[in-house]
């Protein structure tokens, strides 16, 4: 697994989330659970991971993302 995307933003999380999902990336949300552990202060970042080989798609995605920011 390859870590795409790393943000405290739960907006964008989710967006890019979606969109990856819909591109077929098989996105990961790793850090889930010891971000909420810590509370809603946002101190550690939530991370999305694909699988290697789908490295490539998963960046191209993530372009729409960057343009709406």
């Amino acid at each position: 697994m390859i870590e795409i995307l790393r943000t405290n933003d739960p907006v964008k999380l989710s967006y890019a989330m979606t969109l990856l999902t819909d591109a077929g990336c098989d996105p990961f949300q790793a850090d889930q659970f010891t971000s909420s552990i810590e509370g809603s202060i946002g101190a550690i970042p939530r991370r999305i991971l694909v699988p290697e080989d789908r490295e490539a798609l998963a960046r191209e995605t993530l372009k729409i993302l960057e343009e709406n920011e």
